[in-house]
């Protein structure tokens, strides 16, 4: 079985990586250090067949002012987080075979708001719904696609004063192991569009629309 992650040189990539390996997984490492923009979708065309994709790529903008926010801020927190998530999705439509799983690392910033960083939000907010709008044409192609919607993590994508607030609250972070968890949790299901959230303590739990009433 093969298998490939993106932003593999993350905390929560490396580990999804090790869960990965350990379950039997020839993996592909990709990741921007290695030379692997996410948001290039030339990049993408290289990308051959695997039957398992983890699209774990994901930066926040580091600002929570909307005032403040630059324009470089904006456009590369879309390119990896919606973009990356999009030209992957594009590419492996195209080259994975009938049986295959899409994994997206969202967030839980997909489900909730999150004023620390809007634009991280509304990135999370957009895969959640790309993966529950993108999975019945995938389905019909015998492709699945998931969601992982994670809690803050202890990696380095929190921002440390952030981290250091949130221990100090008493809020336990989540290890990235625990996230590598909910991927595989999400892996092993056998559904398909759905959202799965990771918190301290809990084991993944699978995430319930309570969609919106309809016309009279």
């Amino acid at each position: 079985m093969t298998a490939l992650v993106t932003g593999s040189a993350g905390g929560i990539g490396r580990a999804i990586v090790t869960k990965l390996r350990a379950q039997g997984f020839d993996v592909k490492e990709l990741d921007l250090v290695d030379g692997f923009d996410v948001a290039d979708p030339a990049a993408w065309e290289h990308i051959g067949s695997v039957d398992l994709a983890c699209l774990n790529a994901g930066v926040l903008t580091g600002d929570g002012d909307i005032a403040t926010l630059t324009d470089e801020q904006y456009r590369r927190a879309v390119g990896v987080n919606v973009d990356g998530v999009v030209f992957g999705v594009r590419r492996l439509d195209r080259v994975m075979p009938t049986g295959s799983t899409i994994i997206v690392t969202a967030s839980l910033a997909g489900l909730v708001g999150i004023p620390d960083d809007p634009i991280y939000g509304l990135t999370k907010h957009a895969i959640v719904g790309f993966v529950r709008s993108v999975a019945p044409q995938l389905a019909k192609r015998g492709i699945r696609i998931q969601a992982v919607c994670p809690g803050w993590a202890d990696t380095a994508l929190t921002p440390p004063e952030f981290k250091q607030g949130l221990v100090a609250s008493g809020f336990r972070l989540l290890q990235p192991f625990e996230v590598a968890e909910g991927v595989w949790a999400a892996y092993e299901s056998e559904g398909t569009g759905e959202a799965w959230v990771v918190q301290p303590g809990r084991e993944p739990l699978l995430y319930e629309f309570k969609g919106v009433p309809g016309p009279r």
